[in-house]
C-alpha cells in the first residue's frame, strides 16, 4: 500500500487534472459550475482555482451577472501560460528535414517551418531545439517524431542512419530536466492523428499502414482506443511480417505493381485476422485511390469473410494528422493521470 502522504499528493494532482481539463472544455466556468461537472466540493474547486490562477494557468474575467446576491467569479483555461515544442524528422527521396512547430495548450499550431539539412544527426538536433526552445515562450514538452523505433529514450532502427541506437531523448533529457521529452514513431503518431479525426462515438479498433516509396512498410494501431506500441516500441514493424521472403525481395516487389498488391494484400489480413479493426487507412506515395476495389476483392480472395472486413480508405497525404497526432501526444505528456481499466472478461 502506498503511503498516506503519497496518496493524498496523488488524489490532489488527480484533482488539479480535472479541474483544469474541465475548464479548458468548458470555456467559461465558475467555481459552482465547476464543482458540479467535476464533482467535487466546492471548497476543493476553489483551493484549486486559487492556486491556478497564482500560477497563471487560469485567467479570472471578473464577476459573472448577478441574478442576486454575490456574483460568481469567471474563470478562463489559459491556454498560452506555456507551449510545446514538436519536430518531425524526415528522409524521403535523400533529402532530410526537420519540421518544427509550436502548439499551446489547447493544441492550436503557430510557426510551422521546414528546414532541409545536408543531413541529421542528434548534434544538428540538439542545437536547433536549443534555439527554438531559446525563442519560445515556456516550453513545458518536446515532442519528436521519426522514421524509426525509440525505447526508453533511446533510438533503435530509423530511416535516419546517424540517429540510429543514439539516446537522444535521455541527452535530452539531463540538458533540460523541467521539460517532458516524447519520441514517437512516425506511424503511431499518425494513426492517434487519423484515429482521432474519425469522431467514433465509441471507442474502436483501428490501423493505419503505410507504403512509401524506397522504404519498408509500417503500421499504426488504435486498440479499443488506446494507442498500441508494444512491449519495446516495435508494434507496426509490418515488414517483420512472414511474407515468404527476405526483406531485399521486398523492396524489389514493392516497385512493382503486382507486387506492390501482393504484399499491400498479405499485410491487410494479416491485420485484419488479428485486431478487427472497424477501418484501415493505407497510405503512402506508392498508393492510389484507384487502388481500392483490387485490394478489397483481395482480401476475400484471402476468404476474408465479408461481415469481418473492416472499411478500407485510401490516403497519400497524411502530413497533417502526422503532425496533429504528435501535438496531441506531446500535449498529453503534460497531464498527470492515473489509468483505470476495468476488467472486461
Amino acid at each position: 500500500m502506498l503511503p498516506t502522504s503519497h496518496n493524498t499528493q496523488q488524489v490532489k494532482r488527480i484533482n488539479v487534472e480535472i479541474v483544469k481539463s474541465t475548464l479548458r472544455s468548458m470555456g467559461v466556468g465558475t467555481k459552482a459550475s465547476i464543482a458540479n461537472l467535476t464533482k467535487l466540493s466546492v471548497a476543493t474547486c476553489g483551493t484549486i482555482l486559487n492556486e491556478l490562477l497564482q500560477t497563471g494557468e487560469i485567467i479570472d474575467l471578473g464577476p459573472d451577472e448577478s441574478s442576486g446576491g454575490r456574483p460568481a467569479s469567471r474563470y478562463q483555461f489559459n491556454a498560452d501560460y506555456a507551449s510545446v515544442l514538436c519536430l518531425i524528422i524526415r528522409t524521403e527521396g535523400g533529402i532530410h528535414s526537420i519540421t518544427h512547430t509550436y502548439a499551446n495548450l489547447n493544441g492550436e499550431m503557430a510557426d510551422e517551418q521546414t528546414l532541409i539539412l545536408e543531413e541529421i544527426n542528434v548534434t544538428v538536433v540538439e542545437k536547433l531545439i536549443a534555439g527554438l526552445i531559446e525563442q519560445h515562450h515556456n516550453v513545458q514538452s518536446i515532442g519528436i517524431g521519426i522514421p524509426g523505433v525509440a525505447h526508453n529514450g533511446v533510438i533503435g532502427i530509423c530511416d535516419v542512419p546517424e540517429l540510429a541506437n543514439q539516446p537522444l531523448g535521455l541527452r535530452l533529457k539531463e540538458q533540460y530536466e523541467d521539460i517532458e521529452v516524447v519520441i514517437g514513431n512516425d506511424m503511431n503518431l499518425t494513426v492517434y492523428g487519423l484515429y482521432n479525426e474519425q469522431q467514433f462515438e465509441e471507442e474502436k479498433n483501428f490501423a493505419v499502414v503505410t507504403f512509401p516509396e524506397n522504404h519498408f512498410p509500417g503500421a499504426g494501431f488504435i486498440i479499443d482506443g488506446r494507442p498500441l506500441t508494444g512491449n519495446t516500441q516495435f508494434g507496426g514493424e509490418v515488414s517483420f511480417l512472414p511474407f515468404g521472403v527476405s526483406r531485399e525481395e521486398q523492396l524489389r516487389m514493392l516497385q512493382t505493381a503486382d507486387g506492390l498488391q501482393e504484399l499491400v494484400v498479405q499485410t491487410l489480413v494479416s491485420i485484419i485476422a488479428i485486431i478487427n479493426p472497424a477501418v484501415i487507412v493505407v497510405t503512402g506515395d506508392t498508393m492510389d485511390p484507384a487502388m481500392r476495389d483490387g485490394l478489397i476483392q483481395g482480401c476475400r480472395d484471402h476468404h476474408i469473410p465479408q461481415e469481418h472486413m473492416p472499411e478500407l480508405t485510401i490516403r497519400r497525404d497524411t502530413r497533417r494528422e502526422y503532425v496533429t497526432g504528435l501535438v496531441a501526444v506531446t500535449l498529453e505528456s503534460l497531464t498527470y493521470r492515473i489509468q483505470v481499466v476495468e476488467k472486461q472478461w
